[in-house]
């Protein structure tokens, strides 16, 4: 996460993972069925290393084609990198510390967010040369920033309990999302562009429909209850049906979009997970910690573990095709009285929608259930 984990000796915000319950101590449950799905990749050899930034490195992402990385840092550096030469291509110090970074899915530009003057920055990533700089887009520290599919628009979240989108063409802030109640601390889009997922402190995700006209008449749908800490960050799979986060409560959660409902609990953890990652494939989730592993996770037979059948069962096993764009939705949870349809068609709907309330989601298993 580019903000960083709440300090032990800053005061404890409302939902401060210090408040969650401490982890089960030891390792692995040893079951057969977690260890096949829990590989930690933490004691792998690494291939190169990038070391040229004087304090630590709150963000790294590579260019489409993985030629290049960049990298922010609290030295207040940007930094282009070559992957095969190691070699620094470009560098620019900014004023304050950066929080985080991104770059385009087109590969033409990177985008970093800062500390204190709350300064989104849009550059060239061949030159590094300034495209945009945005301030006082937010009253307080920019936690991340996100290039949409598309590259047109950027969505930053804040300390300041917000995240805004904002037009990189024309200039100017297009939404500004304020429904959640603490800091938001990640934010990523779906594939198409027109939802964003963001996690926050308050210890929920809130699903955005972002797209033109929409956003205005409705509200996002909430998905709570999933962790007992603060939320550190969200991934979305590639297909939207799945949706990652990781907690200070040291576990990772997986939602099933079709249902709306949490699917799985990854425990094995020591520490805070501080960011997740989903692969393209939807096999294979990424966390990592503040307990200094990453760890590797095989998600491959999920929905061939009996723990996660039941759960499905719980919330609904019978499924029928979207009216609109033919995905496959739980009927259980619908409004008999209305069309049905799946979550991203919900939110592109002209009326609101109320999430159903699930029952219990405590309830959902874990790999050390299993």
């Amino acid at each position: 996460m580019p903000l960083g984990c709440p300090r032990e000796d800053d005061p404890q915000p409302p939902g401060d993972p210090l408040a969650a319950e401490p982890a089960e101590s030891g390792g692995p449950a040893g079951s057969r069925e977690q260890q096949s799905l829990t590989q930690d990749v933490s004691t792998g050899a690494h291939i190169s290393v990038f070391g040229l930034h004087t304090a630590p490195v709150t963000e790294c992402c590579l260019s489409p084609d993985n030629q290049r990385l960049f990298t922010s840092s609290w030295d207040k550096s940007l930094k282009a990198w070559d992957v095969e030469t190691r070699k620094v291509l470009w560098a620019v110090v900014h004023c304050r510390p950066l929080t985080c970074c991104d770059v385009s899915f087109d590969g033409k530009h990177v985008v970093c967010g800062s500390d204190i003057d709350n300064t989104v920055h849009i550059r060239e990533a061949e030159s590094g040369t300034t495209v945009l700089s945005l301030r006082d887009q937010h009253s307080s520290t920019v936690t991340r920033c996100r290039f949409s599919p598309d590259g047109q628009r950027v969505a930053s979240t804040s300390c300041d309990c917000t995240a805004r989108i904002w037009d990189v063409l024309a200039h100017r802030t297009t939404l500004s999302l304020q429904r959640h109640s603490n800091v938001v601390s990640d934010c990523c889009f779906t594939q198409p562009g027109n939802t964003l997922c963001t996690a926050s402190w308050d210890r929920t995700l809130l699903i955005w429909d972002v797209s033109a006209g929409q956003f205005r008449s409705r509200g996002p749908l909430r998905l709570a209850g999933g962790h007992e800490g603060c939320i550190s960050s969200c991934a979305v799979s590639k297909d939207a049906n799945l949706i990652v986060a990781g907690s200070y409560d040291q576990t990772i959660s997986i939602w099933d979009t079709t249902g709306l409902y949490r699917k799985l609990v990854l425990k094995d953890h020591h520490d805070w997970v501080t960011d997740v990652a989903i692969s393209a494939d939807n096999k294979w989730v990424l966390s990592a910690c503040k307990d200094s592993t990453v760890r590797l996770w095989n998600i491959e037979r999920l929905d061939h573990i009996p723990a996660v059948k039941s759960q499905r069962k719980l919330y609904g096993e019978k499924f029928t095709q979207c009216t609109v764009c033919g995905k496959l939705v739980s009927v259980c949870l619908q409004d008999v009285d209305s069309p049905t349809r799946c979550l991203f068609c919900q939110l592109s709907a002209t009326q609101p929608d109320v999430l159903p309330r699930l029952p219990d989601p405590g309830a959902a298993p874990s790999l050390r259930d299993l």
